[in-house]
């Protein structure tokens, strides 16, 4: 009987392998993933005005080009709001200051809305991320109006600290950006500016875009709780070899899996590594439709990083079809220079 009871487990086991990893805290997925490097955000110890969190967030977050890149004047460290509300399944609830962004009344996009500014991670020894982990916990005013959506932090990397946003998309060569969105009613997703070959944008998990932006990657597979602390994590391993897509984007939130997906390509080529977290939190969109109607805040905090220089090591099909996110706009005179190449091809091939 016991060892009928066995061999029933071990087929269980085996039909459900990942089991062990649905739920997982931070610590224990850097450790699945074999992400041994880490390092944490520092906090103020006591609350600060917005100057202060201006000069407190320049000088010790490692900042690109050494600046915050947009919303400065909506910041400032405040006393948490939800000491009593960790985020579920949390073994500890921290205390202190806790990062405050503003989103005003009637505003949306990056230039107007939220916080957004990008906090490289260098490592002593110079090595490059090809895989990184970057966990955070959120909190939004009991009465946040989500609206239509916005955006929420994630990883970037890349040559172009400034593309793979804003409708600048990503050709597999210049950046990628993988950010959380929230949408109507709280449901989240990962929202990245990546490549799209091999047919993905038929897969009903991915949502793309034909003008640039980005693609949402499965919408809904969870969502936010306002008045309460939630906690993200976000792992990124880029694809290996360059032309293989086995990239994996994987979220957890509050410990529970949510999404992962293992058909990616964020690269085409080697420059392209994992800079770090580009806390990047805004409405929007791109009108007036998506903007909150009274001032709202969010809350942040926890913001920790786990990194590795190894690459995916999944198998994946070779990238084939053209990415739409690669597609460019072509002028007559290129167009008409194509043509002539493909006619006089044409004819050469007959003539053989």
């Amino acid at each position: 009987m016991l060892s009928a009871a066995l061999a029933v487990l071990t087929l269980l086991a085996a039909a459900v392998p990942s089991w062990s990893q649905q739920i997982a805290d931070p610590t224990t997925l850097a450790s699945i993933y074999s992400l041994t490097t880490s390092t944490s955000i520092p906090f103020p110890t006591a609350t600060l005005s917005n100057s202060d969190a201006q000069s407190f967030i320049v000088s010790g977050w490692s900042l690109s080009k050494g600046k915050i890149q947009q919303g400065a004047s909506n910041i400032q460290f405040v006393a948490d709001p939800f000491p009593n509300k960790p985020a579920p399944l949390s073994a500890t609830n921290s205390t202190g200051p806790v990062l405050q962004v503003t989103y005003p009344a009637g505003q949306f996009g990056s230039e107007d809305s939220g916080l957004q500014l990008f906090s490289l991670w260098n490592t002593s020894d110079g090595s490059a991320f090809q895989s990184m982990l970057v966990t955070y916990e959120v909190a939004f005013d009991s009465n946040f109006d989500f609206v239509k959506g916005g955006k929420l932090p994630g990883l970037r990397g890349g040559p172009d600290p400034d593309g793979c946003s804003g409708g600048s998309a990503a050709n597999g060569s210049n950046c990628f950006s993988t950010r959380l969105m929230w949408r109507k009613q709280a449901a989240g997703e990962v929202y990245a500016y990546i490549p799209t070959p091999n047919g993905i944008c038929s897969n009903s998990n991915f949502l793309c875009n034909d003008d640039g932006f980005g693609t949402s990657i499965d919408r809904g597979s969870f969502s936010f709780a306002a008045g309460q602390w939630n906690r993200v994590t976000l792992i990124v391993r880029l694809n290996q070899p360059l032309d293989t897509a086995n990239g994996e984007v994987v979220l957890y939130y509050n410990n529970v899996n949510a999404l992962d997906e293992k058909v990616l390509q964020y690269r085409s080529s080697s420059d392209i590594t994992i800079g770090g977290l580009w806390l990047s939190t805004f409405f929007g969109g791109s009108d007036s439709s998506w903007a909150p109607p009274s001032d709202v805040h969010a809350y942040f905090r926890n913001f920790q990083l786990y990194g590795s220089s190894s690459p995916s090591n999944l198998t994946g099909a070779k990238v084939s079809g053209a990415p739409r996110s690669a597609r460019v706009a072509f002028s007559a005179s290129t167009v008409g220079a194509a043509v002539v190449g493909l006619v006089m091809a044409t004819l050469g091939s007959l003539l053989l």
